[in-house]
């Protein structure tokens, strides 16, 4: 009898063990950068987008189409995902603001490692300095959102090692990939959760041919490289999706894949040259607006759930849901206790059809100058001194306002938006006025005025094959570039190029003219350089009038970025060269070319 006892009471504590197993799954968090809501083929809207493996997720498990973001910025939507309540409660209204109320908080990774969970982080942070990203409960920690050094503190075949940068050399997505792939394996016999947060499709546009081969044919080139940072995330989730399976995980785990915010448009989705700032190539379809609005193609992103066995395959889910809803789903599921500070819910009952009721009577938002309510198909919208209302269930484009038609809704709506914004540190349903960039996107996308012309910037920088100036102007004239100081400036104008890529070392040729005699310079930066080196410039001396200088320029990797500084006084470009010194590679800039 005794043996019998001893033996029911192990399969009770077998079976106890089992079913907290089964209770704490391993979450894992995939959060892409500057994402348009079009940008992922199970949305059904763009043909040229390939995603097989996001798309298997969302066939498996449920597409939110109606999910959302707190912010259309990158830090304010992060500190919401991690903190799980509305950023703006604890002071990060937007990009560039301290993030003390930040470092206060709990994160959903501080919360799961007191329950035991496994904690790591690879990706894009944007939430303080990189060595004090453990300080927020993430203990595995690879760093890396460019083709630099990053930071890390285990390697990508899951060994540890000692804190400091990582030297992979290998694409950073790939290297995000590989990071949580070796997570995965470096935990798989213990309840962890995990954040992938890819920089893509977000600038520089950055995919190697590996990725850009896959969309030959005619199409903006920017469309084509964040089809290519897309791929390159989708192939990412494939190889999460087998290190699952090779545990025998994928039945024990919970995905989220959302996007961060809206694509940034600029209006014209202008197709530069380069791969920096402007238009990201990403599309925000069939939604109205971008980056930076609370109409939205700003906040309503690619939003998935899978939990193979647990979510019902293949729904398609209409009610709105959050981001805010991640650390509330991952809390419940870890056993924890329900936190009121904590502003989203728990999903799963809501997904499986346990609970039948909508997440959410209200969603708000507030950034700088808009703020947003969502109550069942209503959305009331302020923009400075503009309001807006939408039936979002007629009209998700929101090109129809309805506030002349139905006032007292609008009304009650805009009451509750400004009792909530009144607990928000600031409070108010504003921090500051519109800015002109602001007012020109509600005149384009929500009052239907003419698209304002292309700034001169975007023009100049047309015509200047990617060049940009500081402390100085730029034009082109009579086929050359030409550089004047900026005047009262004390600083020397320069200008500046990153679409380089020669392997170095190399010979820089310039064919200028002077406006005076002087000493010239160029510096340069290469792969895994976040700076520019002191040290690394060579200088030359320049005459008046037309020349051709050749210049070697000694780097000892593949150069990205080069910096030229003429002389003082005005100088006009006609020709830029740079060659590699051992190889065929060159890059030219010829501005006299018709």
């Amino acid at each position: 009898m005794r043996y019998l006892i001893a033996a029911l009471s192990l399969l009770l504590l077998m079976s106890s063990v089992t079913r907290a197993d089964v209770l704490r799954p391993n979450v894992i968090v995939i959060f892409s950068d500057d994402h348009g809501y079009a940008d992922l083929s199970c949305q059904g809207v763009f043909d040229d987008v390939r995603t097989p493996h996001i798309d298997s997720l969302a066939a498996g498990g449920v597409r939110m189409t109606s999910g959302y973001v707190t912010a259309p910025q990158c830090v304010p939507s992060r500190a919401g995902l991690l903190a799980g309540q509305y950023q703006n409660r604890f002071g990060v209204e937007s990009n560039g603001v301290p993030l003390d109320g930040f470092n206060a908080l709990q994160t959903i990774a501080e919360r799961l490692k007191g329950a035991g969970y496994a904690t790591g982080m690879t990706g894009k942070w944007h939430l303080g300095p990189q060595p004090q990203i453990p300080t927020h409960g993430f203990d595995d920690v690879y760093y890396k959102n460019a083709n630099r050094p990053g930071w890390a503190n285990f390697n990508l075949d899951g060994s540890d090692r000692e804190p400091g940068p990582e030297d992979s050399k290998r694409y950073h997505l790939d290297v995000n990939s590989a990071a949580a792939c070796a997570f995965i394996r470096r935990h798989h016999d213990e309840p962890f959760f995990f954040y992938c947060a890819y920089r893509a499709p977000h600038v520089p546009l950055d995919a190697p041919p590996k990725y850009l081969s896959r969309f030959p044919g005619e199409m903006p080139e920017r469309r084509r490289k964040a089809l290519a940072m897309i791929s390159a995330m989708d192939d990412g989730v494939g190889q999460m999706l087998a290190t699952l399976r090779e545990h025998d995980l994928e039945e024990r785990t919970l995905i989220f894949f959302i996007g961060d915010n809206g694509a940034p448009l600029k209006i014209h989705k202008h197709d530069a040259p380069g791969r920096g700032a402007g238009w990201d190539g990403s599309l925000n379809d069939p939604l109205n607006g971008e980056k930076g609005m609370l109409s939205e193609g700003g906040i309503r992103v690619p939003f998935v759930a899978y939990w193979k066995g647990t979510l019902p395959a293949g729904l398609n889910y209409d009610h709105p849901v959050i981001s805010l809803d991640v650390a509330a789903t991952a809390v419940a599921l870890a056993g924890l206790p329900a936190d009121p500070q904590l502003d989203g819910v728990n999903l799963i009952p809501h997904l499986t059809g346990e609970e039948e009721a909508p997440p959410h009577e209200t969603l708000f938002w507030r950034w700088i100058s808009q703020s947003a309510v969502r109550e069942g198909k209503w959305k009331y919208l302020r923009g400075g001194a503009r309001e807006y209302l939408f039936d979002l269930d007629a009209d998700p484009e929101e090109k129809h306002d309805l506030l002349a038609e139905h006032p007292e809704i609008a009304a009650r709506l805009e009451e509750k938006l400004a009792m909530w914004a009144g607990q928000l540190d600031p409070p108010g349903l504003e921090t500051r006025e519109m800015s002109q960039t602001w007012e020109s996107y509600f005149d384009f996308y929500l009052d239907g005025k003419p698209a304002p012309p292309l700034r001169a910037k975007v023009n100049q920088q047309s015509s200047t094959q990617g060049w940009i100036v500081r402390s100085g102007k730029l034009a082109l004239v009579d086929g050359a570039l030409r550089i004047t100081p900026q005047r009262g400036n004390q600083r020397r104008a320069f200008i500046a190029s990153t679409d380089v890529k020669v392997p170095g070392p190399a010979a820089a040729t310039v064919t200028l003219r002077a406006s005076e005699e002087g000493r010239a310079s160029i510096s340069w930066r290469t792969e895994g350089q976040k700076d520019f080196p002191a040290g690394q410039s060579v200088s030359f001396d320049v005459a008046e009038g037309w020349q051709t200088v050749k210049v070697d320029v000694p780097a000892k990797e593949r150069i990205i970025h080069i910096r030229f500084v003429p002389p003082q006084g005005t100088t006009d470009v006609k020709r830029i060269t740079l060659s590699s010194v051992e190889g065929n590679a060159r890059r030219v800039w010829s501005f006299d070319e018709k």
